[in-house]
Protein backbone atom coordinates (compact mmCIF):
# COMPACT_ATOMS: atom_id res chain seq x y z
CA UNK A 1 0.00 0.00 0.00
CA UNK A 2 1.52 3.32 -1.06
CA UNK A 3 1.56 6.49 1.03
CA UNK A 4 -1.52 7.94 -0.67
CA UNK A 5 -3.56 4.81 0.08
CA UNK A 6 -2.39 4.84 3.70
CA UNK A 7 -3.45 8.47 4.02
CA UNK A 8 -6.80 7.69 2.44
CA UNK A 9 -7.66 4.94 4.95
CA UNK A 10 -6.15 6.82 7.88
CA UNK A 11 -8.64 9.57 7.13
CA UNK A 12 -11.42 6.97 6.87
CA UNK A 13 -10.61 5.72 10.39
CA UNK A 14 -10.51 9.30 11.73
CA UNK A 15 -14.29 9.58 11.22
CA UNK A 16 -14.78 7.05 14.04
CA UNK A 17 -12.94 9.20 16.63
CA UNK A 18 -15.92 11.32 17.82
CA UNK A 19 -17.94 8.12 18.32
CA UNK A 20 -15.38 5.90 20.04
CA UNK A 21 -17.73 4.96 22.90
CA UNK A 22 -20.54 3.90 20.56
CA UNK A 23 -18.06 2.05 18.34
CA UNK A 24 -16.51 0.13 21.24
CA UNK A 25 -20.00 -0.71 22.60
CA UNK A 26 -21.09 -1.84 19.13
CA UNK A 27 -18.06 -4.13 18.85
CA UNK A 28 -18.61 -5.46 22.40
CA UNK A 29 -22.22 -6.43 21.73
CA UNK A 30 -21.22 -7.87 18.35
CA UNK A 31 -18.73 -10.14 20.15
CA UNK A 32 -21.30 -11.16 22.78
CA UNK A 33 -23.95 -11.88 20.13
CA UNK A 34 -21.49 -14.00 18.10
CA UNK A 35 -20.41 -15.91 21.23
CA UNK A 36 -24.04 -16.75 22.10
CA UNK A 37 -24.59 -18.38 18.71
CA UNK A 38 -21.59 -20.63 19.43
CA UNK A 39 -22.69 -21.56 22.95
CA UNK A 40 -26.28 -22.66 22.26
CA UNK A 41 -25.37 -25.63 19.96
CA UNK A 42 -22.90 -26.83 22.63
CA UNK A 43 -25.73 -26.85 25.20
CA UNK A 44 -27.91 -28.79 22.74
CA UNK A 45 -25.06 -31.28 22.22
CA UNK A 46 -24.69 -31.69 25.98
CA UNK A 47 -28.42 -32.36 26.35
CA UNK A 48 -28.58 -34.90 23.49
CA UNK A 49 -25.35 -36.70 24.34
CA UNK A 50 -25.50 -36.74 28.15
CA UNK A 51 -28.56 -35.33 29.91
CA UNK A 52 -31.19 -37.44 28.16
CA UNK A 53 -29.46 -40.65 29.34
CA UNK A 54 -29.83 -39.80 33.07
CA UNK A 55 -32.81 -40.85 35.21
CA UNK A 56 -36.02 -39.07 34.27
CA UNK A 57 -36.37 -36.70 37.25
CA UNK A 58 -32.75 -35.54 37.14
CA UNK A 59 -32.87 -35.34 33.34
CA UNK A 60 -36.05 -33.23 33.37
CA UNK A 61 -34.64 -30.86 36.02
CA UNK A 62 -31.39 -30.37 34.07
CA UNK A 63 -33.22 -29.90 30.74
CA UNK A 64 -35.47 -27.21 32.27
CA UNK A 65 -32.45 -25.42 33.77
CA UNK A 66 -30.50 -25.54 30.50
CA UNK A 67 -33.61 -24.44 28.56
CA UNK A 68 -33.86 -21.43 30.89
CA UNK A 69 -30.19 -20.63 30.26
CA UNK A 70 -30.76 -20.86 26.49
CA UNK A 71 -33.80 -18.54 26.74
CA UNK A 72 -31.66 -16.01 28.64
CA UNK A 73 -28.96 -16.35 25.99
CA UNK A 74 -31.55 -15.79 23.24
CA UNK A 75 -32.79 -12.63 25.00
CA UNK A 76 -29.18 -11.47 25.36
CA UNK A 77 -28.55 -12.14 21.66
CA UNK A 78 -31.76 -10.26 20.80
CA UNK A 79 -30.59 -7.20 22.77
CA UNK A 80 -27.13 -7.40 21.17
CA UNK A 81 -28.68 -7.44 17.70
CA UNK A 82 -30.96 -4.53 18.64
CA UNK A 83 -28.02 -2.47 19.92
CA UNK A 84 -26.01 -3.20 16.78
CA UNK A 85 -28.95 -2.40 14.48
CA UNK A 86 -30.04 0.81 16.27
CA UNK A 87 -26.97 2.42 17.81
CA UNK A 88 -24.68 1.13 15.07
CA UNK A 89 -26.86 2.75 12.41
CA UNK A 90 -27.06 5.95 14.47
CA UNK A 91 -23.26 6.02 14.55
CA UNK A 92 -23.14 5.51 10.78
CA UNK A 93 -25.73 8.26 10.24
CA UNK A 94 -23.76 10.71 12.40
CA UNK A 95 -20.56 9.93 10.51
CA UNK A 96 -22.45 10.43 7.25
CA UNK A 97 -23.71 13.75 8.69
CA UNK A 98 -20.12 14.87 9.40
CA UNK A 99 -18.92 13.87 5.93
CA UNK A 100 -21.88 15.62 4.29
CA UNK A 101 -21.01 18.78 6.21
CA UNK A 102 -17.40 18.40 5.13
CA UNK A 103 -18.09 18.02 1.42
CA UNK A 104 -20.78 20.73 1.41
CA UNK A 105 -18.38 23.09 3.21
CA UNK A 106 -15.71 22.24 0.62
CA UNK A 107 -18.15 23.05 -2.20
CA UNK A 108 -18.52 26.52 -0.68
CA UNK A 109 -14.75 27.08 -0.88
CA UNK A 110 -14.36 26.13 -4.53
CA UNK A 111 -14.25 28.90 -7.11
CA UNK A 112 -16.39 29.59 -10.16
CA UNK A 113 -13.87 27.81 -12.40
CA UNK A 114 -14.67 24.51 -10.66
CA UNK A 115 -18.45 24.89 -11.04
CA UNK A 116 -18.05 26.01 -14.65
CA UNK A 117 -16.91 22.45 -15.46
CA UNK A 118 -19.32 20.46 -13.27
CA UNK A 119 -22.90 19.23 -13.47
CA UNK A 120 -25.05 19.99 -10.43
CA UNK A 121 -26.67 16.53 -10.49
CA UNK A 122 -23.29 14.82 -10.27
CA UNK A 123 -22.22 17.03 -7.37
CA UNK A 124 -25.51 16.24 -5.60
CA UNK A 125 -24.95 12.51 -6.14
CA UNK A 126 -21.71 12.70 -4.18
CA UNK A 127 -23.54 14.29 -1.26
CA UNK A 128 -26.43 11.80 -1.25
CA UNK A 129 -25.97 8.37 -2.88
CA UNK A 130 -22.23 8.06 -2.31
CA UNK A 131 -22.36 9.08 1.35
CA UNK A 132 -25.19 6.63 2.08
CA UNK A 133 -23.06 3.74 0.82
CA UNK A 134 -20.10 5.00 2.87
CA UNK A 135 -22.20 5.21 6.05
CA UNK A 136 -23.35 1.61 5.52
CA UNK A 137 -19.69 0.60 5.29
CA UNK A 138 -18.85 2.63 8.41
CA UNK A 139 -21.52 0.82 10.39
CA UNK A 140 -21.66 -2.72 9.01
CA UNK A 141 -18.02 -3.11 7.96
CA UNK A 142 -16.24 -3.49 11.34
CA UNK A 143 -19.06 -5.42 13.05
CA UNK A 144 -19.46 -7.84 10.14
CA UNK A 145 -15.72 -8.56 10.22
CA UNK A 146 -15.68 -9.04 14.02
CA UNK A 147 -18.80 -11.24 14.10
CA UNK A 148 -17.61 -13.30 11.14
CA UNK A 149 -14.11 -13.89 12.53
CA UNK A 150 -15.48 -14.96 15.95
CA UNK A 151 -18.04 -17.29 14.41
CA UNK A 152 -15.61 -18.65 11.82
CA UNK A 153 -12.73 -19.36 14.22
CA UNK A 154 -15.05 -20.48 17.04
CA UNK A 155 -17.11 -22.85 14.92
CA UNK A 156 -14.03 -24.25 13.16
CA UNK A 157 -12.33 -24.94 16.52
CA UNK A 158 -15.46 -26.69 17.83
CA UNK A 159 -15.81 -28.66 14.60
CA UNK A 160 -12.19 -29.79 14.91
CA UNK A 161 -12.85 -30.92 18.48
CA UNK A 162 -15.94 -32.90 17.40
CA UNK A 163 -14.28 -34.62 14.43
CA UNK A 164 -11.16 -33.28 12.77
CA UNK A 165 -11.61 -35.36 9.61
CA UNK A 166 -15.06 -33.90 8.88
CA UNK A 167 -13.83 -30.38 9.80
CA UNK A 168 -10.87 -30.50 7.41
CA UNK A 169 -13.08 -31.92 4.66
CA UNK A 170 -15.49 -29.00 5.06
CA UNK A 171 -12.65 -26.50 5.22
CA UNK A 172 -11.03 -27.89 2.04
CA UNK A 173 -13.84 -26.33 -0.02
CA UNK A 174 -13.33 -22.84 1.48
CA UNK A 175 -10.13 -21.77 -0.43
CA UNK A 176 -11.81 -22.58 -3.76
CA UNK A 177 -14.89 -20.69 -2.59
CA UNK A 178 -12.78 -17.64 -1.68
CA UNK A 179 -10.90 -17.63 -5.00
CA UNK A 180 -14.21 -17.77 -6.86
CA UNK A 181 -15.58 -14.88 -4.78
CA UNK A 182 -12.41 -12.80 -5.15
CA UNK A 183 -12.46 -13.08 -8.94
CA UNK A 184 -16.08 -11.98 -9.29
CA UNK A 185 -15.66 -9.21 -6.71
CA UNK A 186 -13.05 -7.55 -8.92
CA UNK A 187 -15.54 -7.73 -11.79
CA UNK A 188 -18.31 -6.29 -9.60
CA UNK A 189 -16.10 -3.44 -8.36
CA UNK A 190 -15.53 -2.19 -11.90
CA UNK A 191 -19.24 -2.50 -12.67
CA UNK A 192 -20.23 -0.60 -9.49
CA UNK A 193 -17.87 2.28 -10.33
CA UNK A 194 -19.44 2.48 -13.79
CA UNK A 195 -22.95 2.40 -12.27
CA UNK A 196 -22.14 5.33 -9.99
CA UNK A 197 -20.90 7.43 -12.89
CA UNK A 198 -24.01 6.60 -14.93
CA UNK A 199 -26.50 7.37 -12.14
CA UNK A 200 -24.69 10.67 -11.53
CA UNK A 201 -25.16 11.49 -15.23
CA UNK A 202 -28.89 10.71 -14.92
CA UNK A 203 -29.16 12.93 -11.82
CA UNK A 204 -27.48 15.75 -13.72
CA UNK A 205 -29.85 15.31 -16.67
CA UNK A 206 -32.94 15.27 -14.44
CA UNK A 207 -31.74 18.39 -12.59
CA UNK A 208 -31.09 20.13 -15.91
CA UNK A 209 -34.51 19.18 -17.28
CA UNK A 210 -36.50 20.15 -14.19
CA UNK A 211 -34.65 23.47 -13.85
CA UNK A 212 -35.52 24.32 -17.43
CA UNK A 213 -38.97 22.73 -17.54
CA UNK A 214 -40.63 25.99 -18.62
CA UNK A 215 -38.31 26.25 -21.61
CA UNK A 216 -39.01 22.60 -22.47
CA UNK A 217 -42.76 23.16 -22.40
CA UNK A 218 -42.65 26.49 -24.21
CA UNK A 219 -40.92 24.79 -27.15
CA UNK A 220 -43.09 21.64 -26.80
CA UNK A 221 -39.86 19.62 -26.68
CA UNK A 222 -40.95 17.00 -24.14
CA UNK A 223 -40.29 14.20 -26.64
CA UNK A 224 -36.77 15.47 -27.33
CA UNK A 225 -36.09 15.55 -23.59
CA UNK A 226 -37.44 12.01 -23.27
CA UNK A 227 -35.14 10.88 -26.08
CA UNK A 228 -32.15 12.52 -24.36
CA UNK A 229 -33.12 10.94 -21.06
CA UNK A 230 -33.60 7.55 -22.72
CA UNK A 231 -29.99 7.58 -23.96
CA UNK A 232 -28.66 8.10 -20.43
CA UNK A 233 -31.14 5.67 -18.93
CA UNK A 234 -30.25 2.99 -21.50
CA UNK A 235 -26.56 3.40 -20.70
CA UNK A 236 -27.37 3.00 -17.00
CA UNK A 237 -29.37 -0.20 -17.64
CA UNK A 238 -26.48 -1.61 -19.72
CA UNK A 239 -24.03 -0.99 -16.89
CA UNK A 240 -26.54 -2.49 -14.44
CA UNK A 241 -26.87 -5.59 -16.63
CA UNK A 242 -23.13 -6.06 -16.46
CA UNK A 243 -23.04 -5.68 -12.67
CA UNK A 244 -26.06 -7.96 -12.19
CA UNK A 245 -24.46 -10.60 -14.42
CA UNK A 246 -21.40 -10.74 -12.16
CA UNK A 247 -23.57 -10.44 -9.05
CA UNK A 248 -25.69 -13.38 -10.20
CA UNK A 249 -22.64 -15.55 -10.87
CA UNK A 250 -21.19 -14.44 -7.53
CA UNK A 251 -24.22 -15.22 -5.34
CA UNK A 252 -25.30 -18.39 -7.17
CA UNK A 253 -21.75 -19.73 -6.99
CA UNK A 254 -21.48 -19.04 -3.26
CA UNK A 255 -24.84 -20.69 -2.66
CA UNK A 256 -23.68 -23.76 -4.54
CA UNK A 257 -20.44 -23.94 -2.53
CA UNK A 258 -22.22 -23.72 0.86
CA UNK A 259 -24.74 -26.39 -0.16
CA UNK A 260 -21.86 -28.55 -1.40
CA UNK A 261 -20.16 -28.31 2.01
CA UNK A 262 -23.34 -29.49 3.76
CA UNK A 263 -23.81 -32.36 1.28
CA UNK A 264 -20.20 -33.54 1.70
CA UNK A 265 -20.45 -33.37 5.50
CA UNK A 266 -23.73 -35.36 5.55
CA UNK A 267 -22.40 -37.97 3.10
CA UNK A 268 -19.06 -38.39 4.85
CA UNK A 269 -20.73 -38.23 8.29
CA UNK A 270 -23.08 -41.03 7.30
CA UNK A 271 -20.09 -43.16 6.28
CA UNK A 272 -18.37 -42.36 9.60
CA UNK A 273 -21.51 -43.37 11.55
CA UNK A 274 -21.54 -46.79 9.86
CA UNK A 275 -17.91 -47.31 10.91
CA UNK A 276 -18.47 -45.91 14.45
CA UNK A 277 -16.06 -43.00 13.88
CA UNK A 278 -18.74 -40.47 14.85
CA UNK A 279 -22.04 -40.64 16.72
CA UNK A 280 -25.40 -39.41 15.41
CA UNK A 281 -25.45 -36.79 18.19
CA UNK A 282 -22.07 -35.41 17.09
CA UNK A 283 -23.18 -35.38 13.43
CA UNK A 284 -26.30 -33.39 14.38
CA UNK A 285 -24.12 -30.96 16.36
CA UNK A 286 -21.69 -30.83 13.47
CA UNK A 287 -24.52 -29.88 11.09
CA UNK A 288 -25.68 -27.16 13.52
CA UNK A 289 -22.19 -25.68 13.45
CA UNK A 290 -21.83 -25.99 9.68
CA UNK A 291 -24.26 -23.06 9.36
CA UNK A 292 -22.19 -21.10 11.89
CA UNK A 293 -19.17 -21.96 9.75
CA UNK A 294 -20.53 -21.12 6.29
CA UNK A 295 -22.67 -18.11 7.29
CA UNK A 296 -19.68 -15.91 8.32
CA UNK A 297 -17.84 -16.91 5.16
CA UNK A 298 -20.79 -15.64 3.11
CA UNK A 299 -20.99 -12.53 5.31
CA UNK A 300 -17.28 -11.80 4.78
CA UNK A 301 -17.66 -12.26 1.05
CA UNK A 302 -20.79 -10.09 1.02
CA UNK A 303 -18.79 -7.55 2.98
CA UNK A 304 -16.44 -7.30 0.03
CA UNK A 305 -19.43 -6.30 -2.11
CA UNK A 306 -20.44 -3.71 0.48
CA UNK A 307 -16.83 -2.61 0.67
CA UNK A 308 -16.71 -2.09 -3.10
CA UNK A 309 -19.82 0.12 -2.92
CA UNK A 310 -18.56 2.09 0.05
CA UNK A 311 -14.96 2.32 -1.20
CA UNK A 312 -15.99 3.55 -4.66
CA UNK A 313 -18.25 6.16 -2.98
CA UNK A 314 -15.43 7.10 -0.60
CA UNK A 315 -13.00 7.48 -3.51
CA UNK A 316 -15.44 9.81 -5.28
CA UNK A 317 -15.90 11.71 -1.99
CA UNK A 318 -12.13 12.18 -1.66
CA UNK A 319 -11.84 13.24 -5.31
CA UNK A 320 -13.84 16.36 -4.42
CA UNK A 321 -11.98 17.00 -1.15
CA UNK A 322 -8.66 16.65 -2.98
CA UNK A 323 -9.56 19.52 -5.30
CA UNK A 324 -7.83 22.51 -3.78
CA UNK A 325 -9.62 25.85 -4.16
CA UNK A 326 -7.64 27.83 -6.73
CA UNK A 327 -8.67 31.10 -5.06
CA UNK A 328 -7.76 31.26 -1.38
CA UNK A 329 -6.61 33.72 1.27
CA UNK A 330 -2.92 34.35 1.65
CA UNK A 331 -1.55 33.31 5.05
CA UNK A 332 -1.02 36.99 5.92
CA UNK A 333 -4.17 38.33 4.20
CA UNK A 334 -5.67 41.37 5.88
CA UNK A 335 -9.21 42.63 6.29
CA UNK A 336 -10.60 45.24 3.87
CA UNK A 337 -12.27 47.66 6.25
CA UNK A 338 -14.13 50.85 5.30
CA UNK A 339 -13.18 50.57 1.65
CA UNK A 340 -13.23 53.84 -0.28
CA UNK A 341 -13.60 52.15 -3.66
CA UNK A 342 -10.58 53.46 -5.57
CA UNK A 343 -9.87 50.66 -8.08
CA UNK A 344 -6.89 50.24 -10.40
CA UNK A 345 -6.45 47.58 -13.10
CA UNK A 346 -2.70 47.38 -13.64
CA UNK A 347 -1.71 45.58 -16.85
CA UNK A 348 -4.38 42.92 -16.28
CA UNK A 349 -4.63 39.89 -18.54
CA UNK A 350 -6.97 36.95 -18.12
CA UNK A 351 -7.92 33.69 -19.78
CA UNK A 352 -10.11 30.84 -18.56
CA UNK A 353 -8.34 27.62 -17.62
CA UNK A 354 -9.76 25.52 -20.42
CA UNK A 355 -9.12 28.16 -23.06
CA UNK A 356 -5.79 29.40 -24.27
CA UNK A 357 -7.43 32.43 -25.87
CA UNK A 358 -7.00 35.57 -23.78
CA UNK A 359 -10.23 37.35 -22.81
CA UNK A 360 -8.53 40.47 -21.41
CA UNK A 361 -5.04 41.54 -22.42
CA UNK A 362 -2.82 44.13 -20.70
CA UNK A 363 -5.81 46.15 -19.47
CA UNK A 364 -5.06 49.38 -17.61
CA UNK A 365 -7.87 51.28 -15.91
CA UNK A 366 -8.25 53.64 -12.95
CA UNK A 367 -11.72 54.04 -11.42
CA UNK A 368 -11.80 56.69 -8.74
CA UNK A 369 -13.72 56.55 -5.49
CA UNK A 370 -17.46 57.05 -6.09
CA UNK A 371 -17.08 57.06 -9.90
CA UNK A 372 -19.87 55.62 -12.08
CA UNK A 373 -18.40 53.60 -14.96
CA UNK A 374 -20.41 51.94 -17.72
CA UNK A 375 -18.99 49.06 -19.76
CA UNK A 376 -20.34 48.42 -23.26
CA UNK A 377 -19.31 46.32 -26.21
CA UNK A 378 -20.32 43.29 -28.21
CA UNK A 379 -20.80 39.89 -26.54
CA UNK A 380 -17.63 38.07 -25.60
CA UNK A 381 -15.29 41.06 -25.28
CA UNK A 382 -14.88 40.54 -21.51
CA UNK A 383 -17.31 42.95 -19.80
CA UNK A 384 -18.62 40.41 -17.27
CA UNK A 385 -15.16 38.88 -16.94
CA UNK A 386 -13.66 42.25 -16.01
CA UNK A 387 -16.23 42.70 -13.26
CA UNK A 388 -15.84 39.10 -12.05
CA UNK A 389 -12.16 39.76 -11.40
CA UNK A 390 -12.88 42.50 -8.83
CA UNK A 391 -14.48 40.20 -6.18
CA UNK A 392 -11.99 37.46 -7.19
CA UNK A 393 -14.54 35.08 -8.63
CA UNK A 394 -11.59 34.41 -10.92
CA UNK A 395 -7.98 35.48 -10.42
CA UNK A 396 -6.10 37.51 -13.00
CA UNK A 397 -3.70 35.53 -15.20
CA UNK A 398 -1.18 38.36 -14.98
CA UNK A 399 -1.02 41.91 -13.67
CA UNK A 400 -2.99 42.96 -10.59
CA UNK A 401 -6.10 44.77 -9.40
CA UNK A 402 -5.78 47.21 -6.51
CA UNK A 403 -8.48 48.54 -4.23
CA UNK A 404 -7.43 51.58 -2.21
CA UNK A 405 -3.83 51.00 -3.26
CA UNK A 406 -3.61 47.35 -2.15
CA UNK A 407 -3.59 44.25 -4.36
CA UNK A 408 -6.96 42.54 -3.85
CA UNK A 409 -5.10 39.23 -3.36
CA UNK A 410 -3.73 40.69 -0.12
CA UNK A 411 -7.23 41.04 1.33
CA UNK A 412 -9.28 38.18 2.79
CA UNK A 413 -11.91 36.94 0.34
CA UNK A 414 -14.73 37.43 2.85
CA UNK A 415 -13.85 41.05 3.61
CA UNK A 416 -13.27 41.82 -0.09
CA UNK A 417 -16.64 40.45 -1.13
CA UNK A 418 -18.39 42.05 1.84
CA UNK A 419 -17.41 45.39 0.32
CA UNK A 420 -18.84 44.59 -3.11
CA UNK A 421 -22.52 44.40 -4.07
CA UNK A 422 -23.60 42.66 -7.26
CA UNK A 423 -26.92 42.90 -9.09
CA UNK A 424 -27.13 40.48 -12.00
CA UNK A 425 -29.47 40.01 -14.92
CA UNK A 426 -30.23 36.43 -13.85
CA UNK A 427 -31.52 36.99 -10.32
CA UNK A 428 -31.28 34.03 -7.98
CA UNK A 429 -33.78 34.00 -5.14
CA UNK A 430 -33.85 31.18 -2.61
CA UNK A 431 -36.91 29.16 -1.63
CA UNK A 432 -38.43 30.93 1.36
CA UNK A 433 -40.05 34.24 2.23
CA UNK A 434 -39.46 37.73 0.88
CA UNK A 435 -37.99 38.66 4.27
CA UNK A 436 -35.52 35.74 4.15
CA UNK A 437 -34.33 36.66 0.67
CA UNK A 438 -33.68 40.31 1.46
CA UNK A 439 -32.02 39.41 4.77
CA UNK A 440 -29.53 37.33 2.76
CA UNK A 441 -27.74 40.62 2.07
CA UNK A 442 -26.94 40.99 5.79
CA UNK A 443 -28.06 38.00 7.89
CA UNK A 444 -28.01 39.93 11.16
CA UNK A 445 -30.29 42.74 9.94
CA UNK A 446 -33.45 43.67 11.83
CA UNK A 447 -36.93 43.57 10.26
CA UNK A 448 -37.00 47.38 10.26
CA UNK A 449 -33.71 47.54 8.30
CA UNK A 450 -35.08 45.05 5.79
CA UNK A 451 -38.22 47.15 5.26
CA UNK A 452 -36.06 50.27 4.81
CA UNK A 453 -33.93 48.44 2.20
CA UNK A 454 -37.07 47.36 0.35
CA UNK A 455 -38.37 50.95 0.36
CA UNK A 456 -35.07 52.19 -1.09
CA UNK A 457 -35.35 49.55 -3.81
CA UNK A 458 -38.94 50.59 -4.70
CA UNK A 459 -40.05 47.11 -3.60
CA UNK A 460 -42.05 47.84 -0.44
CA UNK A 461 -45.31 48.63 -2.22
CA UNK A 462 -45.53 45.42 -4.27
CA UNK A 463 -44.34 43.36 -1.26
CA UNK A 464 -47.21 44.70 0.86
CA UNK A 465 -49.64 43.68 -1.89
CA UNK A 466 -48.46 40.06 -1.69
CA UNK A 467 -50.78 37.65 0.20
CA UNK A 468 -48.63 37.60 3.36
CA UNK A 469 -46.49 40.67 2.76
CA UNK A 470 -42.86 40.12 3.77
CA UNK A 471 -43.70 36.60 4.99
CA UNK A 472 -44.96 35.47 1.57
CA UNK A 473 -43.25 32.33 0.28
CA UNK A 474 -41.96 33.15 -3.21
CA UNK A 475 -41.36 29.58 -4.42
CA UNK A 476 -38.19 28.08 -5.85
CA UNK A 477 -36.06 30.77 -7.50
CA UNK A 478 -38.86 33.29 -6.89
CA UNK A 479 -41.08 31.69 -9.51
CA UNK A 480 -44.19 33.44 -8.13
CA UNK A 481 -42.76 36.90 -8.84
CA UNK A 482 -42.35 38.88 -12.06
CA UNK A 483 -38.90 39.70 -13.47
CA UNK A 484 -39.07 43.29 -12.24
CA UNK A 485 -40.17 42.23 -8.77
CA UNK A 486 -37.36 39.70 -8.47
CA UNK A 487 -34.86 42.31 -9.61
CA UNK A 488 -36.05 44.81 -7.02
CA UNK A 489 -35.68 42.20 -4.27
CA UNK A 490 -32.10 41.59 -5.39
CA UNK A 491 -31.48 45.35 -5.27
CA UNK A 492 -33.03 45.52 -1.79
CA UNK A 493 -30.61 42.78 -0.78
CA UNK A 494 -27.68 44.93 -1.91
CA UNK A 495 -29.15 48.05 -0.25
CA UNK A 496 -29.18 46.07 2.99
CA UNK A 497 -25.58 44.99 2.45
CA UNK A 498 -24.63 48.64 1.89
CA UNK A 499 -21.28 48.07 0.10
CA UNK A 500 -18.98 50.86 -1.17
CA UNK A 501 -18.45 49.11 -4.54
CA UNK A 502 -21.27 48.05 -6.88
CA UNK A 503 -21.45 45.90 -10.00
CA UNK A 504 -24.59 45.93 -12.15
CA UNK A 505 -24.31 43.11 -14.68
CA UNK A 506 -26.95 43.90 -17.34
CA UNK A 507 -29.41 44.24 -14.47
CA UNK A 508 -32.29 45.63 -16.57
CA UNK A 509 -31.74 44.02 -19.97
CA UNK A 510 -34.39 41.30 -19.46
CA UNK A 511 -37.13 43.64 -18.21
CA UNK A 512 -40.03 45.34 -19.96
CA UNK A 513 -39.96 49.15 -20.30
CA UNK A 514 -42.16 49.84 -17.27
CA UNK A 515 -40.22 47.49 -14.99
CA UNK A 516 -36.94 48.81 -16.38
CA UNK A 517 -37.86 52.36 -15.42
CA UNK A 518 -38.67 51.40 -11.80
CA UNK A 519 -35.59 49.22 -11.47
CA UNK A 520 -33.38 51.87 -13.07
CA UNK A 521 -34.54 54.41 -10.47
CA UNK A 522 -33.65 51.93 -7.73
CA UNK A 523 -30.23 51.29 -9.24
CA UNK A 524 -29.42 54.98 -9.53
CA UNK A 525 -30.45 55.54 -5.92
CA UNK A 526 -28.27 52.61 -4.87
CA UNK A 527 -25.27 53.82 -6.91
CA UNK A 528 -25.20 57.26 -5.33
CA UNK A 529 -21.79 57.96 -3.73
CA UNK A 530 -20.51 54.46 -4.49
CA UNK A 531 -17.93 53.22 -6.99
CA UNK A 532 -20.15 51.61 -9.61
CA UNK A 533 -19.55 49.39 -12.63
CA UNK A 534 -22.50 48.98 -14.98
CA UNK A 535 -22.47 46.40 -17.75
CA UNK A 536 -25.05 47.78 -20.14
CA UNK A 537 -26.94 46.04 -22.89
CA UNK A 538 -29.47 48.84 -23.36
CA UNK A 539 -27.36 51.91 -23.98
CA UNK A 540 -30.29 54.21 -23.18
CA UNK A 541 -29.83 53.30 -19.49
CA UNK A 542 -26.29 54.72 -19.28
CA UNK A 543 -26.63 58.12 -20.96
CA UNK A 544 -25.92 59.82 -17.63
CA UNK A 545 -22.81 57.76 -16.80
CA UNK A 546 -19.75 59.84 -15.89
CA UNK A 547 -17.58 57.61 -18.03
CA UNK A 548 -18.42 54.96 -20.61
CA UNK A 549 -15.79 52.41 -21.61
CA UNK A 550 -16.21 50.63 -24.92
CA UNK A 551 -14.49 47.24 -24.84
CA UNK A 552 -13.35 45.40 -27.93
CA UNK A 553 -11.18 42.36 -28.53
CA UNK A 554 -8.14 44.61 -28.13
CA UNK A 555 -9.14 46.10 -24.77
CA UNK A 556 -10.60 49.57 -24.15
CA UNK A 557 -11.36 50.92 -27.63
CA UNK A 558 -13.15 54.15 -26.62
CA UNK A 559 -13.68 56.16 -23.46
CA UNK A 560 -15.80 59.20 -22.62
CA UNK A 561 -19.33 60.25 -21.71
CA UNK A 562 -22.38 59.65 -23.91
CA UNK A 563 -22.10 62.89 -25.92
CA UNK A 564 -18.35 62.60 -26.41
CA UNK A 565 -18.62 59.05 -27.71
CA UNK A 566 -21.45 59.92 -30.10
CA UNK A 567 -19.33 62.76 -31.43
CA UNK A 568 -16.45 60.34 -32.13
CA UNK A 569 -18.80 58.42 -34.42
CA UNK A 570 -17.00 55.16 -33.56
CA UNK A 571 -18.03 51.80 -32.09
CA UNK A 572 -20.29 53.31 -29.41
CA UNK A 573 -22.11 55.51 -31.90
CA UNK A 574 -22.62 52.52 -34.17
CA UNK A 575 -24.04 50.41 -31.30
CA UNK A 576 -26.26 53.24 -30.08
CA UNK A 577 -27.64 54.08 -33.52
CA UNK A 578 -28.32 50.40 -34.18
CA UNK A 579 -30.39 50.11 -30.97
CA UNK A 580 -32.14 53.41 -31.65
CA UNK A 581 -33.19 52.25 -35.13
CA UNK A 582 -34.44 48.90 -33.80
CA UNK A 583 -36.42 50.67 -31.07
CA UNK A 584 -38.13 52.95 -33.59
CA UNK A 585 -38.95 50.33 -36.19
Amino acid sequence: MNQAEKGKWKKFISYYKPYKKIFVSDMFFACIGAAVTLIIPLIIRYITSDVIYRNSSESLKTILMLTGIMVVLIILECYCNYFIAYYGHIMGAKMEYNMRNEIFSHYQKLSFSFFDNQKVGQLMSRVTNDLFEISELFHHGPEDIVISIIKLLGSFSILLSINWRLALTAFAIVPVMLLYAFYFNIKMKRAFVKNRARIADINAQIEDNLSGIRVVKSFANEEIEMDKFKVGNDRFVESKKESYKYMGLYHSGLGAFTTLISVIVIALGAVFITTDIISITDLITFLLYINNFTEPIKKLINFTEQFQNGASGYTRFLEILDINPDITDKPDAKELVNAKGDIIFDDVSFHYEEHSETVLSNLNLHVKEGEYIALVGTSGVGKSTLCSLIPRFYDVSSGCIRIDGTDIRDYTLKSLRNNIGIVQQDVYLFTGSVMDNIRYGRPGATDAEIVAAAQNANAHEFIMNLPEGYDTNIGQRGIKLSGGQKQRLSIARVFLKNPPILIFDEATSALDNESEKVVQESLEKLAKNRTTFVIAHRLSTIRNAEKILVLSGNGIAESGNHQQLLAKNGIYAELYNMQFKVKNQ
